[in-house]
């Protein structure tokens, strides 16, 4: 039946017809683009097992090739109009989602215009589909003899200890969990087997992993009454037991972490869940420190587990062992139970939006995860982002305050310093006048100092002093990076590597420059300026090992390290007493940017590297060298100046419509072959134009060249569809969506509400 072809209902003798009158079918999504479900029969053999959220095996197309798909509705159908395939298998003997997490992929699905089972793909582990650390076993059971003439059996007592273990199981158990139980060895059941007494049937084994023991936890902090009130108001919200959004807007070294903490032991006491989302695991390991000396049992979800490590804590969550899950945007579909609270901390940092399909925004996700079970979602921030900032002035999120830092201490200065007419930066220096001396004075003081420069590498561009080119990738439109301590030249976009190039590919010449900046030279120079200090140097370079950026923390903490300088790694939840000074190498490098949040972004690292000085009595000075000095960006962030930035940045957002006024949805295409990419986004666009009708709403920009308009050997084209509402964007893209047809060799991607322009 599986690979017969469907046919009309009607075309059926009519006592075929009564016999199908009422049949249980499958609604199942595969991991296709905007496919709505497909309908399935189910067998006999599977109707009391299969249940939604559980994978199953499928024919599906012309060939019924059989492919693993997703039950989202099991339901009882009347008369239909065709003769369904049936589904071939039954993958899981459990649903790996239930009924709200379903309800959670299918909005994520409609919200941003991607194919359900592509989300469930996405949101279901590996490991947990592969049942990483299980493999099937000889499992044991009382024949229905055995159990029928237990009383006259002549049997040894390891014999008898067996048949009392499995007497009354309905289900088979392993040999060492019976040799466990009974206390016996594996002879015991080799008798038994001898006697035929028992059925051998093949079960897979437990999963094994860290048992998480009792652990008395540390006292709560004392807090202040800023602290306080916001806590209270989150915990009247906890107890509420209704979902609302509140936006913690605390200022660098305010305590937030501490008021998190405080709420989430109020949701354990009760018995229920809590999920914390960080930008990045392997970045925040102070955070983590601090939550596991402060409640029973924690998880903490990052990309170097295992499979079976995986799959192992999936399940201790699902049954509600744990307390506290910590981890990156992922950790938003943690299978919680009990789920009671939702903290996503820095919820401004772009690494809460997926990169790939589906590309969901974890903050966005969660404020509706947190809709449907009806608890709070807290955002905490000192510079959160401005969709944020927007909801909660209009009131359709709760916004607390904390301007003020723990004991008082006050926000450090901050000193602008224009670097044009700096002749030791005229000179080739990328550490002007101004920043060396205030290097020397705080390493005379015994203070540390963190240096901040957002590019990795040693030198951004190779460049050929002949005929004026770039060397670039042969594989990407972007400029080679040289990294001098692999005497190798580097596409950050690739990772094509060359060796020091002896002439330029173009004319010829052997006239080979490098110019620019970046955190490999900057090393060097530091070296070179500050002989007798110890430096250390991070970014994704250095910094490759796992467990590598926690090590160099602990060597920075102990004072082993006077000068930290990195990439944007530095910038983020650190906390230590003793750094009396911050240095922005090149507060510029984020803000000529061809993206419109580049202003957002250079307020919010110029802030949060600030405010890693001045946390303790010793105090601090930053140091933000520029050749845009009036930048408002820079302006307001030099003045700790939040309120101020976002107003400036949302009347501009405002007068160009853009978001968060707006709702943007950008559509990538992709392929080896320029013009067949650039005629099918043009195709598109025109249908879109033509979708939205005479809708002024409604704006389609493009389709043309992306920025980067050559990676990883494929040339890439875009458009812009610019909506009031996402709701909007949808009906326009469907229309369009539903009918499409890419031509072989091209690939789209679309992604709503879009974080980056590149």
């Amino acid at each position: 039946m599986a690979n017969q072809s469907l046919f009309d209902f009607a075309d059926l003798p009519e006592w075929e017809q009564a016999a199908l009158e009422d049949i249980q079918v499958a609604e199942i999504v595969f991991n296709l683009p905007l496919e709505k479900p497909y309908t399935y029969s189910i067998p006999d053999e599977f109707r009391d097992l299969l249940r939604p959220g559980m994978r199953v095996k499928a024919p599906l197309g012309r060939g019924n090739r059989q492919v693993a798909g997703y039950c989202v509705g099991v339901r009882q159908t009347g008369n239909p109009s065709r003769r369904l395939k049936p589904i071939l298998e039954v993958l899981d003997s459990s649903p790996l989602l239930d009924e709200q997490m379903l309800q959670l992929t299918e909005w994520i699905a409609t919200r941003y215009l991607c194919g359900w089972g592509q989300v469930l793909e996405s949101v279901i582990p590996a490991g947990v589909k592969r049942r990483a650390g299980t493999r099937m076993v000889l499992g044991f059971l009382l024949t229905a003899n055995a159990q029928a003439d237990l009383a006259n059996m002549r049997l040894s007592p390891g014999q008898r200890a067996v048949v009392d273990v499995l007497k009354d199981l309905t289900t088979p158990m392993s040999a060492p969990e019976i040799c466990e139980r009974a206390g016996c060895g594996p002879g015991s059941i080799n008798g038994l087997r001898k006697k035929n007494l028992l059925e051998t049937v093949r079960i897979r084994s437990e999963l094994k992993g860290e048992v998480f023991e009792d652990q008395p936890s540390e006292p709560d902090l004392s807090i202040n009454p800023q602290q306080q009130d916001c806590l209270n108001t989150i915990l009247r919200t906890i107890e509420s037991q209704e979902h609302e959004t509140i936006l913690l807007h605390g200022v660098t070294g305010s305590g937030k972490t501490e008021v998190y903490i405080q709420a989430i032991r109020e949701v354990v006491k009760f018995g229920r869940q809590a999920i914390v989302l960080v930008p990045e695991i392997s970045l925040t390991p102070q955070t983590i420190r601090r939550f596991r000396s402060r409640f029973n049992s924690v998880a903490v979800l990052h990309s170097h587990m295992s499979d079976a490590d995986r799959h192992w804590q999936w399940h201790q969550i699902a049954q509600g062992k744990i307390e506290v899950i910590v981890g990156a945007r992922s950790a938003v579909f943690a299978p919680t139970p009990h789920l009671g609270l939702i903290v996503i901390d820095e919820e401004h940092e772009p690494t809460f939006k997926q990169d790939s399909t589906p590309r969901y925004h974890a903050r966005e996700v969660a404020r509706e995860r947190c809709r449907v079970e009806k608890v709070p979602l807290v955002l905490g921030s000192a510079t959160p982002t401005l969709e944020s900032w927007l909801r909660a002035h209009r009131r359709e999120d709760q916004i607390l305050s904390m301007p003020d830092r723990v004991s008082g201490l006050p926000l450090p200065p901050v000193v602008i310093v224009d670097i044009r007419n700096d002749p030791i930066i005229a000179r080739g220096a990328s550490l002007g006048r101004a920043l060396q001396q205030a290097i020397r004075r705080a390493l005379a003081d015994d203070g540390q100092v963190i240096l901040f420069l957002n590019l990795r590498g040693y030198s951004p561009t190779v460049w050929c002093r002949q005929c004026g080119s770039g060397i670039k990738c042969p594989h990407c439109d972007l400029t080679l990076t040289w990294h001098r301590d692999r005497q190798s030249a580097i596409c950050h976009g690739c990772d094509h590597t060359i060796p020091a190039p002896e002439q330029c590919p173009t004319c010829r010449n052997p006239k080979i420059m490098y110019f620019g900046t970046g955190t490999q030279k900057l090393e060097e120079e530091v070296r070179a300026t500050f002989p007798g200090a110890s430096v250390l140097r991070m970014d994704s370079d250095s910094m490759r090992k796992p467990g590598s950026h926690d090590e160099a923390l602990e060597r920075f903490r102990a004072g082993d390290v006077q000068i930290l300088l990195g990439t944007q790694m530095i910038a983020k939840g650190l906390d230590f007493p003793n750094v009396t000074l911050v240095g922005v190498i090149d507060a510029d490098s984020m803000l000529n940017q061809p993206d419109m949040r580049a202003a957002e972004r250079t307020f919010q690292l110029v802030s949060q590297v600030a405010g890693r000085t001045g946390r303790s009595e010793r105090g601090g000075r930053v140091i933000v060298q520029t050749t845009c000095p009036e930048d408002a960006s820079i302006l307001h962030a030099a003045k700790h100046d939040y309120t101020g930035f976002a107003r400036h940045e949302l009347r501009e957002r405002h007068e160009l419509n853009a978001p968060p006024f707006s709702c943007v949805t950008r559509v990538i295409f992709r392929g080896p072959q320029e013009s067949l990419v650039a005629d099918t986004s043009r195709e598109v666009a025109s249908q879109l134009r033509k979708a939205a009708g005479s809708d002024a709403d409604v704006r389609i920009l493009g389709a043309a060249p992306a920025p980067i308009a050559r990676l990883r050997t494929h040339f890439r084209y875009h458009l812009q569809i610019t909506a009031p509402t996402v709701e909007r964007v949808r009906e326009v893209w469907l229309c369009v969506a539903n009918t499409l047809e890419l031509p072989d060799g091209v690939e789209m991607a679309v992604d709503v509400d879009p974080i980056n322009s590149r």
